[in-house]
């Protein structure tokens, strides 16, 4: 078992049984069954995190003057693989008025050299040159074109968040200059691996020589080789800060899953994205012969950077040729991850053998048996814009579950309940399975969520709140201020006055086990360690469904951090609750996704995580009180592969 219920999975349960199964319930008395408390008095007994008002630069309304897109060149796996098998490609992006760097909205390309000192020459792809060619060619010895490499897919991977999602995602790093745009450091550090700084805000590519690979990848022993020429790297490394400022809480080590969860994600987004790019996709599925399982190279993650690493392969595999492994919680952080990612993995292939039985009958007049040689090349045309078609459907459905997830200590199962929920809002029939598939695959890894009575869809539905809450007028999209359109965020002044109007009726003591939150008094906690509830977020979600329908919620997180007693002469140690709340355009509570600290055996499992292997990498005793140690993200490296890493920020 893989992860902690954090609500009923169904409602036609004998009530004793229920009580018995609600892993993260507060053993606290319920309040009476039926219409829950009037709205609190504001600003009592709640916080707002400062991530409420935390925004990105706003985005301007497209011009008649000006191009929609910019077309640049980038590599699609990294410098060593084949031109003739789609290496290099030209994406579209989002066209915006740039300066030398380059410098937009979001991303700011920084041009030292932390190696040599020096400053490279700035990227000005706003150049007659730049503008008439699709950028600079792609050549690992000009540093014009790393900064546009990082700046092309970081823009596309940002992009596919914000549509997948329905609005700008605000970054979680706190750095007061220019706020509002992420740093990209093409050579930030001397040595192959790349990292996201939270407290810098900045993602870091470092460069390093390669040892002799001859026989193994095209690289010449004592080439340079850069991760930031790695697309897969980049994409990894974006998603774990797009992932901090959607999810600050995720970054907390708080369980074996926590850690991996930001990996899988980080993986699941890097390796979907690079299958989007259709050339590539079709010289590997002609070489499969239409077998999408036997195209391992489009599994691969970061080749290049794997190989000069030392790990005498890619990074990681999304697909296993071996007996697959499964879930065990003491794995290593980037094995337990790759679990999650292959199970992703397993139900996307299962989904294409479906989509694509059809064509292959077609072409072997029913037999299912492909002649000997190339696949016809119409017929290898279509299955490629079959998979990345699926590729962009199945990363939007990972990105829109991240909305459903509970606030607080992520576990395997709560996503695989989070993506069946979030694909049914949108898709409620499921004429392909999908569903079906995803639920098999978590199966066959031993992925299994907690509390539930079966594994049928049904089940693992997250179910409406079970009190009949009165709708929060307030936070209706009727009373919402945007600034024009609801996808950028809106003022400051609004954000905090919905944060407000959601905080003083979640912090009513009488609703605390319907929140996931302790009231003030409980036992077992350290005097004055029981946190008031924090509104750590609140954003408009527009999702697009595949009927052109258009769903929209508002999302919001509220966390409790909670200290727990020393005892036995131990340390004290935190424990946090809350959750994930999503309401209707109308202001009436949909999800209620909750999960206390008084929950069974939370408090005991933290004990035993912070005594493992696992749990001393991370934290350490301070002032008798365990901590984070400060750069959680740079302890997250990949011992399995050997890789050398640079100190401080998340390592791939």
């Amino acid at each position: 078992m893989s992860d902690d219920s954090t609500q009923i999975a169904s409602t036609t349960a004998p009530v004793a049984a229920a009580a018995q199964s609600r892993d993260e319930a507060a053993p606290a008395a319920a309040p009476a069954a039926g219409r829950a408390a009037p709205h609190g008095e504001a600003g009592q007994g709640y916080a707002i995190g400062p991530d409420v008002t935390r925004t990105v630069g706003r985005s301007q309304p497209p011009q008649r003057e000006l191009p929609l897109y910019r077309p640049l060149r980038i590599y699609t796996s990294d410098p060593s693989a084949s031109r003739l098998e789609g290496a290099v490609t030209c994406v579209n992006v989002r066209y915006e008025p740039l300066k030398p760097g380059p410098v937009g909205r979001l991303f700011r390309v920084d041009n030292r050299d932390a190696c040599t000192g020096q400053d490279s020459v700035r990227a000005d792809l706003d150049s007659t040159y730049a503008l008439l060619s699709s950028g600079y060619d792609p050549a690992p010895s000009d540093p014009r074109f790393h900064q546009q490499m990082v700046y092309a897919v970081c823009c596309n991977v940002y992009a596919a968040f914000r549509i997948a999602l329905g609005r700008d995602v605000t970054w979680g790093f706190a750095r007061t200059d220019d706020p509002g745009r992420l740093l990209l450091r093409p050579h930030a550090f001397c040595g192959v691996n790349a990292y996201y700084d939270k407290e810098e805000g900045s993602l870091c590519f470092g460069y390093a020589q390669a040892p002799d690979l001859r026989g193994a990848i095209r690289t010449l022993p004592g080439e340079y080789v850069f991760s930031c020429l790695s697309h897969d790297v980049i994409a990894h490394e974006l998603t774990h800060a797009i992932l901090d400022g959607l999810r600050s809480n995720f970054s907390i080590p708080s369980g074996p899953d926590a850690a991996a969860f930001h990996e899988a994600i980080a993986d699941l987004i890097a390796i979907f994205q690079r299958l989007s790019y259709r050339e590539l996709v079709r010289g590997a599925i002609g070489r499969a012969r239409g077998q999408l399982g036997q195209a391992l190279s489009l599994f691969e993650l970061a080749r290049q950077v794997g190989y000069a690493s030392g790990c005498n392969a890619a990074l990681r595999e999304a697909i296993e040729e071996a007996e697959p492994r499964r879930y065990d919680e003491a794995m290593e952080a980037h094995a337990l991850g790759n679990v999650l990612v292959a199970a992703v993995f397993d139900a996307f292939v299962a989904i294409y053998q479906h989509k694509t039985a059809r064509y292959l009958r077609l072409a072997t007049d029913g037999s299912g048996v492909l002649r000997p040689g190339e696949l016809p090349p119409d017929l290898t045309d279509l299955l490629a814009d079959k998979i990345s078609a699926l590729a962009s459907q199945f990363q939007a459905l990972v990105i829109r579950a991240i909305d459903y997830c509970p606030a607080v200590d992520i576990r395997f199962g709560e996503f695989l309940r989070a993506l069946i929920t979030a694909d049914h809002d949108l898709v409620p029939d499921d004429p392909w399975g999908y569903r079906e598939a995803l639920i098999d695959a978590f199966l066959r890894r031993d992925i299994l969520p907690r509390g539930v009575y079966n594994l049928s869809e049904h089940a693992l539905l997250w179910r409406p709140p079970r009190l009949d809450h009165p709708r929060l007028e307030m936070l209706s999209f009727r009373e919402l201020r945007f600034e024009g359109d609801p996808a950028s965020p809106a003022s400051d002044v609004e954000l905090l006055r919905q944060a407000r109007e959601l905080g003083k009726y979640v912090a009513q003591p009488e609703l605390a086990l319907e929140f996931g939150l302790v009231p003030p008094g409980a036992p077992g906690f350290a005097p004055g360690g029981i946190g008031l509830p924090t509104v750590m977020s609140i954003r408009t979600a527009r999702r697009i469904g595949p009927d052109r329908q258009i769903v929209f919620d508002l999302v919001a997180e509220v966390v409790q951090r909670c200290l727990v007693a020393p005892k036995d002469g131990g340390a004290a140690f935190p424990v946090y609750g809350g959750s994930t709340v999503i309401l209707a355009p109308d202001g009436a509570f949909r999800y209620v996704i909750s999960k206390s600290a008084l929950g069974a055996g939370r408090v005991d499992r933290r004990a035993r995580f912070l005594a493992s292997a696992q749990g001393q990498r991370y934290w350490k005793v301070e002032n008798g009180e365990y901590r984070v140690r400060k750069e959680f993200f740079g302890l997250l490296d990949a011992a399995t592969c050997g890789c050398a890493w640079a100190p401080g920020g998340q390592a791939v």
